[in-house]
């Protein structure tokens, strides 16, 4: 049965149906999960979905029951980038070099040097901060004085001082705030939540005490709040007492209007916010959208798009019949009514005029 959903889900992966083809991976996953191969196709289907989190989590499991796997390694590699990642997304696809066959390694090494650009500009920005701050003048009557910090204005100390660099993501029920700090030992640091308070300390010894204290955009509820030391960076979850859009993480009279409500689907994408200028991709989205609505299909083309649209809008009840009377009748039979094939098996009902054959593995 796992060997029929991983083909019924490679095929919906070959037709653009990643929704599908991850649901049926994760099926397929139920029944053998020491399965190395589903957990790598997984990530390759939830890179598809633009869920890297979920890619790098499934592209982890594979490499750990499959340590000889490169395409493992080449999508650990690709969802990283795309987290800006990219010592981590550089050290995957380097480890998975050599292990990869030769049609495979022009893309190792292409994805290598995107990794080696990424880093040699994100290095080139904090150059450019740490030369800003030098250029700080002094007053000459501070000079010599024991406390000549106290003659520099509160504001060039603030920019002088060394800060780690974060960025945030959200989902409906949760933001996900990242601190990029490296080799700080758990004991060092420090994370409070409040009601709408996010307050973190990173305390090592010879060194200046960082914070990072933010009035947050919304209200959080701080006992399901929770973070985690790394080794490149302090991730932190804070969960959102209400499932609204955050136009910002911090608070502003501005922004502080409510915001339309989040409902959590498959289809939800987290953004993740770069200081790199980029594409309206909402509105791009939108037009693909719409040209994908007002195009006329014809045939099955017109069939696919049909039940791709069911599938998509459709209820979990509505889900499980397409799913499970596809797959027991070997793509023969789809059933949105799960009263009718919840409880029995599915059999194949082929065409007038086709026999009906079963594949053999």
């Amino acid at each position: 049965m796992a060997s029929d959903l991983e083909h019924k889900a490679k095929q919906a992966f070959i037709d653009d149906h990643f929704d599908l083809a991850v649901d049926l991976y994760t099926q397929a996953i139920g029944m053998s999960p020491n399965n190395a191969e589903l957990f790598s196709d997984r990530a390759q289907a939830n890179i598809k979905l633009q869920n890297f989190t979920e890619a790098v989590d499934d592209a982890n499991k594979a490499i750990e029951l499959d340590p000889s796997m490169a395409r493992a390694y080449l999508r650990k590699g690709m969802a990283c980038l795309k987290l800006e990642e990219f010592q981590t997304a550089k050290a995957a696809v380097e480890t998975g070099l050599p292990l990869a066959p030769e049609s495979l390694k022009s893309k190792f090494s292409d994805l290598i040097k995107e990794c080696d650009e990424c880093i040699k500009e994100e290095a080139g920005e904090q150059a450019n901060v740490e030369s800003s701050t030098m250029n700080i003048a002094i007053p000459p009557e501070s000079k010599g004085l024991g406390a000549a910090a106290a003659a520099i204005p509160k504001d060039a100390q603030a920019a002088a001082k060394p800060k780690y660099r974060h960025e945030f993501y959200q989902k409906p029920e949760e933001v996900v705030v990242t601190i990029f700090a490296k080799r700080i030992p758990a004991k060092n640091v420090s994370v409070d939540f409040g009601e709408q308070i996010l307050s973190v300390t990173i305390d090592v010894p010879g060194e200046d005490a960082y914070t990072f204290q933010q009035r947050l955009f919304g209200k959080i509820i701080p006992a399901n709040c929770r973070y985690e030391v790394m080794s490149t960076k302090i991730e932190i979850r804070l969960a959102k007492a209400q499932a609204i859009h955050w136009t910002s993480l911090e608070y502003s009279s501005e922004g502080s209007v409510v915001q339309k409500a989040l409902v959590p689907s498959d289809g939800f994408k987290p953004s993740y916010p770069s200081s790199k200028p980029k594409k309206d991709w909402d509105k791009l989205e939108a037009q693909v959208k719409k040209e994908e609505k007002d195009e006329k299909l014809d045939g099955d083309a017109a069939l696919n798009k049909f039940f791709r649209d069911i599938y998509k809008d459709a209820d979990e009840d509505t889900r499980r019949a397409m799913m499970k009377s596809f797959v027991e009748s070997n793509g023969t039979v789809l059933s949105t009514n799960w009263n009718e094939v919840g409880s029995k098996k599915v059999e194949g009902s082929p065409p007038d005029g086709m026999e009906m054959k079963k594949w053999e593995y």
